[in-house]
């Protein structure tokens, strides 16, 4: 059944586009600002401390709080594990930005959060789209939690943690894009 059936909140989609946007881009930028910094050998959260930790930490709360807002204003028209799984993929990244890699413990639980449910999100939203977002979507969640349980498993198959790293992160981002875009024009599925 199309969103346009449900009453949504006008602003949602833009809100989750920009969010996953601005993330994006303001990741690019952090790592070229980051000195000596490499996408295979570093992890992501290392852009959260030092000379670019407030560019990253803040773009990544935007990020959260924008999936945990668009989770809420869409909660009534999304199924209830989405809206759930997006709810806390937000919380988890909000978390990412609040609590840097030199916390330890609590940031570490932050990313599985953000990782593992925004792996979820991606899986359970194939179920709610068509061709051809559906496959999409299903593959995108596959990649982002088979990514997750190898690096985990300390498994980064010659990409080095951050470029493992970065294929639990990606897929999300490019979801999350993909989905807003779907909240526009559901009449398309």
């Amino acid at each position: 059944m199309a969103l346009n059936n449900y009453p949504v909140h006008a602003h949602a989609p833009g809100l989750l586009l920009f969010g996953a946007a601005q993330f994006l881009i303001c990741l690019v930028a952090a790592e070229a600002f980051y000195p000596g910094y490499s996408v295979s050998a570093n992890a992501i959260s290392d852009l959260g401390v030092g000379q670019t930790a407030l560019l990253f930490n803040s773009s990544i709360i935007i990020f959260g709080a924008a999936s945990s807002m668009v989770a809420y204003l869409l909660r009534e028209s999304l199924e209830r594990h989405l809206a759930s799984c997006m709810f806390l993929a937000g919380v988890g990244a909000i978390c990412v930005g609040l609590f840097p890699e030199t916390l330890g413990l609590p940031h570490y639980l932050s990313a599985l959060t953000a990782f593992l449910f925004g792996g979820i999100a991606a899986l359970v939203s194939s179920r709610r789209v068509t061709m051809p977002l559906s496959p999409l979507f299903m593959l995108l969640g596959i990649i982002t939690l088979s990514a997750l349980v190898l690096e985990i498993a300390g498994i980064t198959l010659g990409l080095g943690h951050g470029g493992m790293e970065r294929m639990i992160a990606y897929p999300i981002i490019i979801w999350e894009i993909a989905f807003a875009g779907w909240l526009v024009y559901p009449e398309f599925e």
